[in-house]
């Protein structure tokens, strides 16, 4: 069972490293408003896996994974929101060249509620918890247990993962803290978030 538990452990790691909206996420935050703010989105972010992994385990999210009407609703209500992220940081982007920079934390409730959306709002979550999980649960375990300790497997490596790369970028924040390289990281997130919220409204089931 051990080596079934750590195959299935280096394969979400694996996922969990792989690029996408939660990293650009947490670089747009933690670039902005500081490594506080970006520990926040983090910490939204594994919330998010949190509830998606307590509804795999009770069943509801093989349900969603297979309607293909929710799955569509819920797939382009993510894409929205990333778009809406990406939006605005190019908006944010242009005002800093007319508009002193204030650098400063965000409300504590905004980064925090912007990484649990991001997360919710993700159908891939779904299909990916509801495909990959039971084929990487250990057999010895019972399927619900197997799972549940997989999910929690998960949001670790999402948490050491993303926290170690908010820490990262703190240490380089005087060079981030910089006017024109603020306006490019905005510019680049934004690009990326708004990719992302493509590749989502188009991404099937």
């Amino acid at each position: 069972m051990f080596l079934h538990f750590l195959a299935a452990a280096g394969a979400l790691a694996v996922l969990t490293m792989m690029p996408g909206p939660d990293m650009a996420v947490v670089t747009k935050k933690a670039v902005a408003s500081g490594w506080r703010d970006g520990l926040r989105t983090v910490g939204g972010i594994t919330a998010g896996l949190l509830v998606w992994g307590v509804l795999t385990v009770a069943g509801l999210a093989a349900v969603l994974a297979a309607s293909t009407t929710a799955y569509t609703i819920l797939k382009f209500a993510g894409a929205a929101y990333l778009l809406y992220l990406g939006v605005q940081a190019l908006i944010h982007s242009r005002r800093q060249g007319v508009e002193p920079v204030v650098a400063g934390p965000a409300p504590a409730g905004g980064p925090w509620r912007t990484g649990l959306i991001n997360n919710l709002l993700n159908p891939k979550i779904a299909v990916f918890y509801t495909g990959l999980l039971p084929a990487l649960a250990p057999s010895e375990l019972s399927p619900h247990v197997g799972m549940a300790l997989l999910v929690l497997v998960h949001a670790a490596l999402t948490i050491a993962w993303l926290g170690g790369y908010v820490m990262l970028l703190s240490r380089a924040r005087a060079f981030f803290a910089k006017p024109r390289v603020r306006r490019i990281m905005d510019r680049v997130t934004g690009t990326v978030l708004i990719g992302f919220g493509l590749k989502v409204a188009a991404s099937q089931p």
